[in-house]
């Protein structure tokens, strides 16, 4: 029996890709573009959506921290010799899949459960593609290849919105626009089966300069330093959630009757899938720390943009300001992690995805309170995206404070 061929860097890039469409693009955020046809059938209110998107969420920050203490767990389960990175990214894929299929069925009492299991799948397929897919092309020598696999997202996200799209102008029910999406989660994994493959990933070797700095002694960040960075990682969850769980119920109420409004979901899919584009493109040298910082005012500006100005050019410029950032803030504050805690990496950055799953959770809700508490929802609706705003500048603030007290070493 031959030994399978070693991964390829293109290939490991593309693999990372398309399961972070399926466990990010679909798995979470399938749901917001067709929330308006959910909303439209009454088979949800604002109350029940905001359930359904922090049950998923919750899921998220659960997965995270199951990631965070998985060596653990494998001990103490005895799973540690036949549980891997590319085992875990498969079956998350396969579960995304299934679940996403299991909301087409009229099961309310269901949908509950079945969102937060989609969060939970999320956030392994995530951590674990992340983890596998960083550490086999810095092996191969491209480092920055890394940052491709977070365009997978966007992806995913421009696929799903303008799908709902379609779908709305079909006047489909919302179960025909989850079933379509289950489907495409299927095909997908099945085109990445074969990639996470660990017996395919042991034929590279790092270059030499990798294997000197493995070799060398390396520091590890302090308690007090991670903490900081999980704490300001976790900003940009509740910064960003409320727009990207609510933009087109946002957008309907402040443009009706507009023949844009189902665009401007994808149009922050595609800010996504550019802004991953450009993070592959800079120079590693800059400290990523104020990188992660100008990734958030820049988020803050997005989601001030409907606020300031809550037009057509407005709700697009938001649309795009928001995306851009997105999933670059995730590879800058993933390749962070890998430079503080070489020795610990993926619990590190399951660390610091739990603070991000726990500020996503705080924000559907918070938004749902405001709005019950409002006039009327466009005013909740504000007032949650300004809190939202100030956040995001306040997280942009501590990285610069982490920087300024923990300098790095030159690259």
């Amino acid at each position: 029996m031959t030994s399978a061929r070693p991964l390829t860097p293109l290939t490991i890039a593309l693999a990372g890709l398309l399961a972070l469409a399926v466990a990010m693009g679909i798995g979470r955020f399938a749901f917001t573009p067709l929330l308006p046809m959910m909303l439209a059938e009454r088979s949800v209110d604002l109350t029940g959506a905001s359930l359904l998107a922090s049950a998923n969420y919750l899921g998220y920050l659960v997965g995270a921290v199951a990631c965070t203490f998985q060596p653990w767990l494998w001990r103490r389960a005895g799973w540690s010799s036949r549980v891997n990175g590319p085992a875990l990214v498969r079956g998350g894929l396969v579960a995304t899949a299934l679940l996403t299929l299991g909301m087409a069925f009229h099961l309310p009492g269901a949908w509950t459960l079945l969102r937060f299991a989609a969060g939970v799948a999320s956030a392994v397929v995530f951590l674990y593609t992340s983890g596998f897919c960083l550490e086999q092309l810095a092996r191969r020598g491209v480092p920055a290849m890394g940052a491709l696999i977070y365009v997978g997202p966007g992806l995913g996200i421009v696929a799903s919105g303008l799908a709902a799209t379609v779908l709305v102008q079909w006047h489909a029910p919302a179960a025909a626009g989850w079933l379509s999406f289950g489907l495409l989660a299927a095909l997908l994994t099945a085109l990445v089966w074969r990639a996470f493959d660990a017996t395919r990933a042991l034929g590279a070797s790092p270059p030499a300069a990798a294997r000197t700095e493995q070799t060398a002694p390396q520091a590890s960040a302090g308690a007090g330093e991670l903490g900081l960075l999980a704490l300001a990682y976790g900003l940009a969850g509740i910064g960003y959630i409320i727009t990207a769980t609510f933009l087109p119920v946002i957008a309907r109420q402040a443009l009706p009757g507009s023949h844009w409004l189902d665009l401007f979901w994808p149009l922050f899919g595609v800010g996504v899938m550019v802004g991953a584009i450009g993070a592959s493109r800079l120079s590693p040298r800059v400290d990523l720390r104020l990188r992660l910082a100008g990734c958030y005012l820049l988020q803050a500006a997005g989601v001030a943009a409907s606020l300031v100005s809550p037009t057509l050019a407005g709700f697009a410029a938001g649309s795009l300001l928001l995306g851009l950032p997105f999933t670059a803030i995730s590879f800058f504050g993933m390749q962070e992690v890998r430079r503080v805690r070489p020795l610990d990496a993926t619990s590190a950055m399951g660390l610091l995805t739990a603070s991000y799953g726990l500020g996503q959770i705080v924000g559907p809700p918070l938004a749902a309170w405001m709005v019950a508490r409002s006039g009327n929802p466009a005013e909740g609706f504000s007032a949650s995206l300004w809190i939202a705003t100030g956040l995001l500048v306040l997280g942009a603030l501590l990285y610069a404070g982490i920087a300024r007290r923990h300098p790095a070493a030159p690259r």
